[in-house]
């Protein structure tokens, strides 16, 4: 069983610039953790503030070390002063993939 988390991340449209490296830095660390099977942030060419988040993970052991590591602790911890607000994160069960 995968889990798969898709969702949005809105940053304001005059802050993408200065929320890069954080995102950056969260995405970098995200891929090095254990169990990470791919973690990626997307700008929506449609709506210049909006971050698309897919993340997929082995497990919920793998997904619970990545919710408590220092790593997303800091990338929360910048939310504030890069004006981050609006979040709308969803998780999934997913079975073994299939290409289509």
């Amino acid at each position: 069983m995968t889990l798969v988390i898709v969702g949005t991340v809105r940053v304001p449209r005059d802050r993408i610039a200065d929320a890069r490296p954080a995102m950056d830095a969260m995405v970098a660390a995200s891929r090095a953790e254990d169990g990470c099977l791919d973690y990626a942030y997307a700008h929506d060419i449609a709506d210049a503030g909006l971050i698309r988040v897919m993340e997929a993970w082995r497990d919920r052991a793998a997904f619970a070390r990545h919710v408590a590591s220092p790593h997303i602790a800091a990338w929360r911890a910048r939310w504030p002063a890069l004006g981050i607000g609006e979040r709308d994160l969803r998780m999934y069960e997913a079975g073994e993939p299939e290409a289509v």
